[in-house]
């Protein structure tokens, strides 16, 4: 019989409850033991739903339960950190939603615990997961498109609905850059490597009630001589879309974590095959699309927590660790700081 490991989740919100509590609960190696939330209705809710019955609204009391292995954060942003450290110095191993932490100083905090205690810290940075974008890793690292030369993707995400003054996204630190976009930063970072300058533009015209601005634009270079662009809008209509580009000197790569398909254009292509017959016109070979079919799973929650149990269980890697995750939030807050003092920023890791 497969071990299971005893988890606890802290946060029942929506995420929480529809994607973490969702899948822990069907997994084969884990059993979620007790839940956790302030509020007491989705609380309750999530434990008759999903058959967990030990509940608490107050984590620290989860924390004290000795059967408890690992928790599961899918707290607001801002209470990462706090719980996270609690939950290490309390003996257990840790998977947090992204971002890390609202600020490096914090993400900071959380790693010397992490190397204090020897517990895991996994990050939520589950871009990196989405088989669209995965694939398109693997092809850039394969020399597909060749030498990078240019990078860029976008976190278009309208929270008009669900932001107000009594929101937890009202938090002065939680721009979008950080709270959304470190999606996109994370995937040019992992992709690209560390960005070590920025120069940034924002602006608000769409969330009034924020304290933040909603549009963000940024300019970043990256190892390599390598450029890239940054979109970031938490107002924008229209669909959810982190739409992406890669070039290379021998290609390009086009991906959206919201389409079952990469589109890969080569700057060469076997103008003699027969699969091209009928489907190659143009006069240049770089004309031909090339579209792969992946996985549409753009919160990929079910491979998140196979590594994450893998890694407790096999003491396999994590795929985003703790100083992963600060490197990520370091790049966020200098796009913000870069774009609220309009100046370039250097980027020191």
């Amino acid at each position: 019989m497969n071990k299971k490991i005893k988890i606890g989740l802290i946060g029942c919100g929506a995420f929480g409850e529809g994607a973490h509590l969702s899948y822990l609960t069907k997994a084969d190696n884990a059993e979620v033991v007790a839940i956790c939330d302030i509020n007491e209705k989705a609380l309750m809710e999530a434990s008759e739903k999903y058959g967990v019955k030990d509940v608490y609204t107050d984590y620290t009391q989860l924390l004290d339960r000795n059967d408890i292995e690992a928790v599961a954060i899918a707290s607001p942003d801002q209470l990462h950190c706090e719980i996270a450290c609690a939950a290490m110095k309390k003996g257990k191993h840790v998977m947090c939603e992204k971002p890390m932490a609202l600020t490096v100083e914090d993400c900071t905090e959380m790693i010397e615990v992490q190397k204090e205690t020897g517990k895991k810290l996994m990050i939520g940075q589950i871009s990196r997961l989405t088989p669209g974008f995965a694939e398109a890793k693997r092809l850039v690292d394969e020399g597909v498109i060749g030498e990078l030369f240019f990078v860029e993707s976008e976190y278009a995400h309208d929270y008009s609905h669900v932001s107000g003054m009594d929101s937890w996204r009202a938090d002065p630190l939680r721009h979008v850059v950080l709270g959304g976009a470190c999606h996109a930063v994370d995937l040019l970072r992992w992709i690209a490597g560390n960005p070590h300058e920025v120069t940034a533009y924002s602006n608000k015209k769409m969330i009034k009630a924020l304290p933040t601005d909603d549009c963000t634009i940024a300019i970043m270079r990256f190892p390599n001589n390598v450029i890239g662009k940054l979109f970031a809008s938490s107002g924008c209509k229209g669909p959810y879309s982190m739409a992406t580009r890669l070039m290379g000197t021998k290609g390009t790569i086009i991906i959206n974590n919201t389409d079952p398909y990469i589109t890969v254009y080569r700057g060469q292509v076997n103008t003699d095959s027969k699969l091209l017959d009928g489907a190659y016109t143009g006069e240049y070979n770089n004309e031909v699309q090339i579209r792969y079919p992946v996985e549409l799973s753009n919160h990929n929650i079910s491979k998140e927590y196979q590594m994450f149990l893998d890694s407790l269980l096999f003491d396999k890697p994590l795929l985003a660790d703790g100083n992963e995750g600060l490197a990520t939030v370091r790049a966020c807050r200098a796009i913000i700081q870069s774009a609220d003092e309009n100046r370039t920023i250097t980027i020191n890791y």
